[in-house]
């Protein structure tokens, strides 16, 4: 459809609605939701966390009256029974008269089954499609990848310098990034339902991998996960001694490895890579950040396994050291650029969700 000026304007509002649930709507859709009569907005609502209201519901709620109203939304109302009742149900007995949504949920349960319920009850349904479905569809790709491949959407961050290096050879941990750029990541662990590492990583640099320095502060800890095929991380390190319910950690190791067993650890087992995702995906797990070094991610990269990549480019050179990983020529240009400090951050779709 043909996009006025003023449905751009809701759809946007709709779109920062929808990021207010970035950190807790987890494993469902972010979504945002605008009611508008006569040119004026007279409600506005978004999905804080399961078993909340959905975004239509509560944009009605503090709309009181909606008749004749139209009301934006980024993805289509739901036409079954949740937690929550339907979202078109409640819309077309709201009497609102027209529904712009920015794209057709893809799951079994709805898939066009909610604009149908719409359009049978009178309303007037606009999908809008183009780039602002492709921006919708970004902004839940946790979601759908969910719930489409059955394994958590997979952004790889990494720090490189200017020279293309991700670590300094010979070195033990050294930051590449800037404080800004490091305080965006414990944003990005704050929004996520895990963070991965390899063993490499977790030997080489005893990190931590808690949402940290947030503002506010994380609601949650994300799972911290460490793929130790072999057994290898010591009961010393700091994920051992901090694992709790608060900050759980998963270790995934082969079937036949070796290592003891850690108080306030969970160990599972998995054939590979992409075993070790599915059994994030059975945790209902819709966002994961990888953390680990260029080994792990290439090796997730040839199996597919990396959606996004997340990488911030710092102007300081250090040398020899491991390069980011060995697909720089077949990147896609990013989909978004923008200064953090004095690094640049760029965001690479590898598959769209």
């Amino acid at each position: 459809m043909a996009l006025t000026g003023e449905d751009r304007a809701h759809l946007d509002r709709c779109f920062e609605l929808a990021e207010r649930g970035r950190r807790t709507a987890a494993p469902n859709p972010v979504v945002g939701a605008v009611v508008v009569r006569d040119g004026s907005v007279i409600g506005e609502g978004w999905h804080e966390r399961p078993g909340g209201p959905h975004a239509e519901t509560a944009a009605l709620r503090a709309a009181g009256d909606a008749m004749g109203a139209t009301v934006y939304v980024t993805l289509e109302p739901c036409s079954h029974h949740g937690r929550t009742p339907p979202c078109a149900d409640a819309l077309v007995a709201a009497g609102v008269a027209r529904v712009v949504t920015g794209m057709i949920d893809p799951t079994d349960k709805v898939n066009g089954a909610g604009v149908a319920r719409l359009r049978a009850a009178g309303v007037e349904v606009d999908v809008v499609g183009g780039e602002v479905e492709r921006r919708a569809r970004r902004a839940n790709a946790g979601w759908l990848t969910l719930a489409l491949r059955g394994r958590p959407h997979v952004t790889y961050k990494a720090a490189v310098s200017a020279d293309g290096h991700t670590a300094a050879a010979g070195e033990g941990p050294r930051w590449i990034s800037s404080p800004e750029s490091r305080a965006l990541v414990h944003e990005m662990r704050a929004a996520s339902g895990a963070v991965v590492v390899g063993s490499g990583t977790a030997l080489a640099d005893d990190p931590l991998l808690t949402a940290r320095d947030c503002d506010p502060p994380a609601e949650r800890q994300p799972l911290r996960v460490v793929l130790d095929r072999r057994g290898r991380l010591p009961a010393g390190s700091r994920l051992v001694a901090t694992a709790s319910a608060d900050a759980p950690v998963l270790i995934v190791r082969a079937p036949q490895a070796g290592g003891g067993e850690a108080p306030g650890v969970e160990v599972v087992t998995a054939s590979g890579p992409a075993d070790a995702l599915c059994e994030l995906g059975r945790r209902r797990i819709a966002w994961a950040l990888l953390e680990g070094g260029a080994t792990l991610a290439t090796a997730l990269l040839d199996a597919g396994l990396v959606d996004r990549l997340a990488v911030f480019e710092a102007p300081v050179d250090i040398g020899p050291g491991p390069g980011l990983f060995t697909h720089e020529a077949t990147l896609p240009a990013p989909v978004e650029e923008r200064r953090i400090g004095p690094d640049m951050l760029r965001i690479f779709e590898i598959q769209e969700p």
